[in-house]
């Protein structure tokens, strides 16, 4: 039967009652959930921007000590160790003997627009290396 022949024998059609208690509730979870996953998802992307500088430091680290087990010039050493270390990275080598100790330090602020004035981890990786007989 078409719903115009459940009118005319008296069917009650279902109204919208006005104050619905459940009309909204999707776009108030979403409002309530929304910070919380972009949090998560900041969170998430910070994790993985220290881990990839941390490799970054160590990879710094361990051409700049290779360099200088090769015998090459200090300037020379720590240009490599800059070149292959994250931006702003702190590079200190030591040689003591024949040992080579080579430190890369960065700093990893979070992803977001005013990061730089955020407390923020310092990962530090280093290499050690022996001379090469000439």
């Amino acid at each position: 039967m078409t719903t115009a022949a459940n009118r005319r024998r008296g069917t009650p059609r279902r109204r919208r009652v006005r104050g619905d208690r459940a009309r909204g509730a999707v776009t108030a979870e979403i409002a309530t959930a929304l910070p919380a996953l972009v949090v998560v998802v900041i969170g998430a992307v910070w994790v993985v921007s220290v881990g990839l500088t941390q490799l970054r430091c160590a990879d710094a680290a361990r051409e700049a000590a290779r360099a200088a087990a090769r015998g090459d010039d200090p300037a020379v050493v720590s240009s490599v160790a800059e070149a292959a270390a994250p931006d702003g990275a702190a590079v200190q080598v030591r040689v003591e003997g024949d040992i080579v100790t080579v430190e890369v330090a960065a700093r990893v602020p979070p992803p977001l627009p005013f990061g730089d004035h955020v407390p923020a981890p310092t990962v530090r990786a280093s290499a050690v290396a022996v001379k090469e007989a000439p």
